[in-house]
């Protein structure tokens, strides 16, 4: 695993390098998960991209690089100047408005299509309360509904 660590850490400082961009990426592992954070620099909207667009990108690029090259690994997460975290804490908090509007209402409901890595912090947190979520859609249309956890007779 510390292998796969330093490639896909030096795999993505030689990626930005094409960019101008010189700088140490900082690369830890946790549950088979390498984690690649790279710091804030003045190209940050451009890496990142519309929605982290461009940022999955690079992760993808990472991801199949290491694949290619026969390192064991399950999952590769890389954040531009914590812009994934970020985001989670605002998801956090959007999601937890709409956990209380469906334990509220008692109705289902369908929440925008989301990303894969969006609708993983929905799912947690919706079980955090006790909520059934589930995924449905295709594509860029794959969104969650939120229902209140059915009682079992």
């Amino acid at each position: 695993m510390e292998e796969a660590i330093l490639y896909a850490k030096k795999y993505i400082e030689d990626l930005l390098s094409f960019f101008g961009l010189n700088t140490d990426v900082y690369a830890t592992s946790d549950d088979e998960v390498i984690q690649l954070n790279v710091p804030s620099t003045h190209l940050n909207g451009f890496l990142i991209g519309q929605r982290g667009e461009n940022m999955r990108s690079l992760q993808y690029l990472t991801s199949t690089a290491l694949k290619n090259n026969d390192y064991e690994h399950s999952r590769v997460n890389v954040d531009i100047a914590d812009y994934k975290k970020q985001r989670a804490e605002r998801l956090r908090e959007r999601a937890a408005d709409w956990v209380k509007q469906v334990r509220d209402s008692g109705q289902p409901m369908d929440l925008e299509p989301m990303n894969p890595a969006d609708r993983r912090v929905v799912h947690q947190l919706a079980a955090e309360y006790g909520l059934t979520s589930e995924s449905t859609g295709n594509d860029r249309d794959r969104h969650i509904v939120l229902k209140k956890e059915e009682k079992k007779a």
